[in-house]
């Protein structure tokens, strides 16, 4: 039977029915280690007890009341984020790309603001994701999700990750801000060098530009610390949030300095659902545990483990993984094989990663995640790469059709 819905997800033949910490339960009566976290959302794993309290004890109160009133969680929420990171204030979202389209707009108006309405343009760089809006589709400028929809939107700029001459060369009169991802996640788990984004901050300093930071993959928790920049030596003016500091619920948030966000008045900016009752209730019981004492450093510790891990799996299978890239629990595999096989091996094991540019496969582990299950995914992916190497042994084979 054809589905109703929109075709435009490749879809596995796979679903879920319940979830429990790192652990998926399909309907196929299989338990599965997810390694995915719903592409880095599921920072807390399925069904954790806080997060489930919080949200059912909202619930059974208030859903929504509009951002005509005031929302007291979202007061407290937006306070303890200005409280952990070097901003001074917030907008809720519903999604990562609602929070780059307030950055954006921000950054705009920032300058509109300051008598410089010509200054409008953004420069991004290659293999960036920053959302499928129309905007933000264009800012990531990847030629595969622009096609088809019309004229690119206008006033963006596109140069080499690292290439400091192409940065400058792209720089002019028209131009208002940066725009970058501290770790490329889609495009494929490809760090950004902390003297290049040391180089972005001077280059912004010294033109009077707005640096805006992607942290909706790396934020909350994912690299080790609350968010990434906070390892570069390197403070952005605004910073779009997303995935994690949900824990699994809809939400963003774009924080900025208050000189950032001068522009953004009353009536400049809006949404109907962001900031609403049941996300501000999940976003800080997501706070809760990312911010309880020594959290953030077992993060990092098991980071290190996993990459100990994986280097180890690469020693082992190295027809099949080339290189392992990422830190904290963010990593990437870029195989020799199609990333596709590998996520399809993978699966076959009971185990769920995800592709990504540049032929690599994510693991993004949700946080709460114990040495043994790393210890598992070893397992399950040594014996993934081991059915792959089997397969192309029978297939170089004489006589092999």
């Amino acid at each position: 039977m054809t589905s109703p819905l929109l075709p435009v997800f490749a879809r596995a033949e796979l679903s879920f029915e319940k979830g429990e910490g790192p652990w998926l339960y399909g309907r196929d009566g299989q338990r599965y280690l997810d390694f995915g976290a719903g592409i880095a959302v599921n920072a807390l794993g399925h069904a954790h007890p806080h997060l489930v309290e919080a949200l059912t004890e909202q619930a059974s109160k208030l859903w929504h009341s509009s951002n005509l009133f005031q929302i007291p969680e979202g007061e407290r929420l937006a306070q303890r984020l200005v409280d952990h990171t070097f901003a001074d204030v917030v907008f809720f979202t519903n999604s990562g790309a609602e929070a780059n389209e307030a950055a954006i707009k921000m950054a705009r108006k920032y300058h509109h603001a300051n008598g410089h309405p010509e200054r409008f343009r953004i420069i991004t760089f290659e293999g960036a994701f920053h959302g499928r809006t129309l905007a933000t589709i264009a800012a990531g400028g990847q030629a595969k999700y622009i096609e088809g929809f019309g004229p690119k939107v206008e006033g963006f700029d596109q140069v080499p990750v690292n290439d400091l001459e192409a940065l400058k060369a792209a720089i002019g009169p028209e131009t208002a801000a940066l725009m970058i991802e501290p770790i490329q996640g889609e495009g494929g788990v490809r760090s950004v060098d902390n003297a290049f984004l040391k180089q972005l901050r001077a280059l912004c300093d010294q033109h009077g530009l707005m640096l805006i930071f992607d942290e909706i993959q790396t934020g909350v928790g994912r690299t080790g610390k609350l968010f990434a920049y906070e390892w570069t030596g390197v403070t952005p003016d605004i910073m779009a949030v997303a995935k994690g500091i949900g824990g699994g619920f809809p939400m963003g948030a774009c924080l900025a300095t208050r000189e950032a966000a001068i522009g953004m008045t009353a009536g400049s900016h809006g949404t109907t659902f962001g900031g609403n009752p049941l996300a501000m209730a999940v976003g800080n019981a997501v706070l809760d545990v990312i911010l309880a004492p020594g959290f953030l450093k077992e993060v990092e510790r098991k980071g290190l483990l996993l990459k100990q891990r994986l280097a180890e799996l690469k020693d082992r299978h190295s027809s099949i993984i080339a290189e392992v890239r990422g830190f904290g629990l963010m990593m990437g595999l870029r195989t020799v094989v199609p990333n596709t096989d590998f996520v399809a091996a993978a699966r076959d094991q009971k185990m769920i990663v995800i592709g990504a540019g540049d032929n690599v496969v994510r693991l993004l582990p949700p946080l709460i995640i114990s040495d043994e299950d790393i210890s598992e995914a070893f397992n399950r992916l040594d014996a993934a790469c081991a059915a792959m190497e089997a397969e192309l042994k029978t297939k170089t084979q004489p006589g092999a059709a």
